[in-house]
């Protein structure tokens, strides 16, 4: 064997070498990041979660298309994480929480379940429910703090992720004041989930969203508010709230 060919056949060797631990290196790295995303989203393969679905209000059995485009963000999630859904209304989801990962979409006023969640997992969250169409429909307080909703310019909606206990499958709240910041909570925890998960771990938080100029912008342009945790988990005071509105 000539000095070239040994430096061609040598060369072959190397470039296999290297290609192969590229690509025991990518793998690796990839399986640890659905690794990581199925721990935080409590969806390890195969295993079963469930998505309850809130109504459109006045439309007995509708869903508002903006909580179907959530519910299409939260089901390619789920696939990425090779986990299948469960899809069950809103008052027909008798059952309790920890067994298997939950995604539960809309306000407590198209969602009672949802209401059941505010109630018992976060005691410090209170919605005006009322159908007065004053300054205060479906506002927000959480602790002393008060957040109305302005239509298409300023509206809240809170992303939680909850969990009753270490070896519990966690259920995540979209709790928004309009069907269409239910949907950019769930675009917003499908897009910076490692965000959060560096942030918190795998254990229970509460964000307050807002989201801007929604008549412009639909569900893309979301700031975080602030990190609720304590004052959600914290019953509420009875002194007159704050209240926040655009700009604030």
């Amino acid at each position: 064997m000539t000095d070239d060919v040994r430096n061609i056949v040598l060369g072959v060797i190397a470039a296999g070498i290297s290609g192969s631990l590229g690509w025991l290196a990518r793998t690796y790295l990839l399986r640890r990041r659905l690794h990581r995303k199925q721990a935080f989203f409590g969806l390890p393969a195969h295993s079963e979660c469930l998505l309850v679905v809130n109504r459109y209000a006045g439309a007995e059995g509708s869903v508002h298309r903006y909580d179907v485009f959530a519910l299409l963000e939260l089901s390619a999630l789920i696939k990425d994480c090779a986990a299948h859904a469960q899809i069950v209304t809103h008052d027909v989801a008798q059952q309790g929480f920890g067994e298997r990962t939950e995604f539960c979409v809309g306000g407590p006023t198209s969602n009672q379940r949802m209401a059941a969640h505010l109630r018992t997992l976060l005691p410090g969250v209170r919605i005006n429910t009322e159908p007065d169409p004053g300054p205060d429909r479906v506002a927000f307080q959480i602790g002393s703090e008060r957040y109305r909703l302005e239509p298409g310019t300023s509206e809240y909606v809170l992303l939680a992720r909850l969990t009753g206990g270490q070896d519990a499958r966690p259920v995540f709240l979209f709790c928004g004041q309009r069907a269409i910041t239910n949907q950019a909570a769930t675009r917003y925890v499908s897009r910076h989930y490692d965000k959060l998960l560096r942030k918190h771990g795998n254990k229970s938080f509460a964000l307050l969203l807002k989201v801007v100029n929604s008549q412009a912008y639909g569900p893309d342009v979301v700031e975080v508010v602030g990190d609720v945790t304590r004052a959600a988990q914290t019953p509420a005071p009875t002194t007159p709230p704050a209240s926040h509105r655009a700009g604030s």
